[in-house]
C-alpha cells in the first residue's frame, strides 16, 4: 500500500498519476468532513473559466475564480479561508483554515475590496464518497493521504503545480511519482 496516513478532517488526497476518472485526474483535494457516514471534500487544483460574479452576481465586482471542487453539487457555492479575523465565521477544517461563513459579512468585505485570493477559495460543486468507499479508493492505491502539508498550499495560484508539490510533500520516498509522465505510454 502506498498511502503514508489515514484520511481526517483536513487531510489532502492526491490522487494517483494515472488516474482513470476524468474528475480526479492530478487532483489534489482537502478533506472538510470524514466520517463513518461519509466523506466531503473540494478538488483544489480544477479553476473553472468563471468568477465569483459570473457565478453570483450579487457579489458586484467580485472577480475571484472559481475552482470545480468536484463532481457531486455542481449547483452548490462553497468556499474555504483563511480569514477568521474579518469573517468572524466558518467551521475550522485545520489550524487557521475555515470552510464557510457568513455571507452577508462576506458580500461587505468583497464589496470593499476588503479580501485577496490568497486568503479565499469558492468553490462549485464538491467532493464526496460513501461510508466505505474512500477506504476501499485507498486501498486500491487510488489516492494518497498527506495529513502533515503547509497550508500555504491550500491557496497556492499555481493550480498546475499543485498536483506535483503536494506528491513531493510526502518526502523522497513518494517525491518520483511527481514526474511520472501523465499518460504511461509516453515512457
Amino acid at each position: 500500500m502506498l498511502t503514508p496516513a489515514t484520511p481526517k478532517k483536513g487531510s489532502l488526497l492526491i490522487s494517483e498519476p494515472f488516474m482513470p476518472d476524468p474528475n480526479f485526474r492530478r487532483s489534489v483535494v482537502l478533506l472538510t468532513e470524514h466520517s463513518k457516514l461519509g466523506t466531503m471534500g473540494y478538488t483544489l487544483n480544477y479553476k473553472s473559466p468563471y468568477n465569483l460574479q459570473e457565478i453570483v452576481p450579487e457579489f458586484t465586482g467580485a472577480s475571484f475564480p472559481i475552482y470545480a471542487g468536484g463532481p457531486v453539487g455542481s449547483d452548490s457555492l462553497h468556499f474555504i479561508h483563511r480569514c477568521y479575523d474579518k469573517l468572524n465565521s466558518g467551521t475550522e477544517i485545520i489550524n487557521g483554515v475555515y470552510w464557510g461563513g457568513n455571507l452577508e459579512t462576506l458580500k461587505v468585505l468583497i464589496e470593499n475590496n476588503n479580501l485577496t485570493e490568497s486568503e479565499i477559495r469558492f468553490f462549485v460543486g464538491y467532493s464526496g464518497w460513501d461510508e466505505l468507499q474512500l477506504q476501499a479508493e485507498i486501498d486500491q492505491d487510488t489516492w494518497l493521504v498527506n495529513n502533515n502539508y503547509d497550508p500555504q498550499l491550500l491557496f497556492s495560484s499555481q493550480e498546475e503545480q499543485l498536483w506535483k508539490n503536494t506528491v513531493r510533500s510526502l518526502g523522497t520516498k513518494y517525491a518520483h511519482i511527481a514526474n511520472f509522465p501523465e499518460n504511461p505510454q509516453w515512457n
